[in-house]
């Protein structure tokens, strides 16, 4: 991967910057289409003035062409329940319309193709750890269905294209992922806590907090993705960290690393909120030489300076 120009879709977000970072280390070209309906400029700021890099501010949703690309990144779409929960008819659009419009740009040149799905597919799992093959528990008319039927219609229409139209597609499930450049308000576990956390307020969480998740630091997420992107796999590969850490526990963690004086509330658990989340990584293990290499702690604690500086932020924005 040397000096080709790659499309990605939502770079302006949380994953889509840091894969464009790691794009340009690997010496492509990019070019990043968002709408900044969940992304930040702030994310891309310091790339404005690396010649390899363009910008355009755009909805995907409408059909777009930015000239001659070899790779597309579809990484658009609201990720964390408080954006799709805001904006679930938006969420709805891009994994349909936009994924359409960024797959014919990918047919257009010839380019490859690698879209960023979810955990999600898999709802409510009653399998565990998931696999690839399993097909799901998903609630089709809850809540959570705007972001989870996106993303499995996403699927479905990457395969299309694949089998139809013969675009070299590949599909990564992408499990939780923590890390800089998280919104502070995003609703998702890890900047919940450590905002809560360093404002030295108790920690929210819901239900018993027996409900598990897999963490994974973002770089290691990224080192999946770009191992994917080499790869010539069409079916859909986890990419998460099968260390599985109950709710309390990682909140626990969060208040050890941030040295904070929290205590621990509890609230009713959502609806359809999955009671278990463990990826099985054998695929990536065998296919790619893939495995995360840094545990929750760590991770967490590479993470304080960033959460740090953002809630100092917003206290001096108010």
């Amino acid at each position: 991967m040397s000096s080709q120009r790659a499309l990605v879709t939502g770079g302006a977000g949380f994953l889509g910057s840091h894969l464009c970072d790691a794009l340009l280390g690997e010496g492509w070209n990019v070019v990043v289409v968002d709408n900044l309906l969940t992304g930040r400029r702030h994310n891309l700021e310091h790339l404005k003035n690396d010649s390899r890099f363009d910008f355009v501010e755009k909805d995907i949703c409408e059909p777009f062409d930015v000239g001659k690309v070899d790779f597309v990144f579809h990484f658009a779409s609201p990720a964390s329940p408080v954006d799709y929960t805001i904006h679930g008819i938006p969420t709805l659009k891009v994994g349909s319309l936009g994924t359409f419009h960024a797959l014919d740009v990918a047919h257009k040149y010839g380019a490859k193709y690698l879209v960023s799905s979810t955990s999600e597919c898999y709802g409510d799992p009653l399998e565990h750890p998931q696999k690839e093959t399993y097909w799901g528990n998903v609630n089709s008319i809850g809540p959570r269905s705007v972001y989870d039927e996106a993303k499995r219609f996403t699927e479905a229409v990457t395969m299309a294209y694949h089998r139809y139209h013969k675009v070299d597609t590949r599909i990564v499930r992408i499990f939780n992922t923590y890390g800089p450049r998280m919104q502070l308000n995003d609703g998702r576990v890890v900047p919940n806590f450590m905002k809560q956390a360093l404002r030295n307020q108790d920690l929210t969480v819901y239900g018993d907090g027996s409900q598990t998740r897999s963490f994974c630091y973002v770089s290691d997420e990224i080192d999946g993705f770009i191992r994917l992107a080499k790869s010539s796999e069409h079916l859909p590969v986890n990419i998460g960290n099968p260390n599985e850490f109950t709710i309390l526990e990682c909140a626990q963690h969060v208040i050890k690393v941030t040295g904070s004086k929290s205590k621990i509330s509890y609230e009713p658990l959502p609806q359809d909120d999955p009671k278990q989340r463990r990826p099985d990584i054998t695929k990536a293990r065998q296919l790619l030489g893939w495995e995360p290499k840094i545990q929750l702690e760590e991770g967490l604690q590479m993470s304080l300076d960033y959460f740090r500086k953002a809630v100092a932020q917003e206290a001096a924005a108010k």
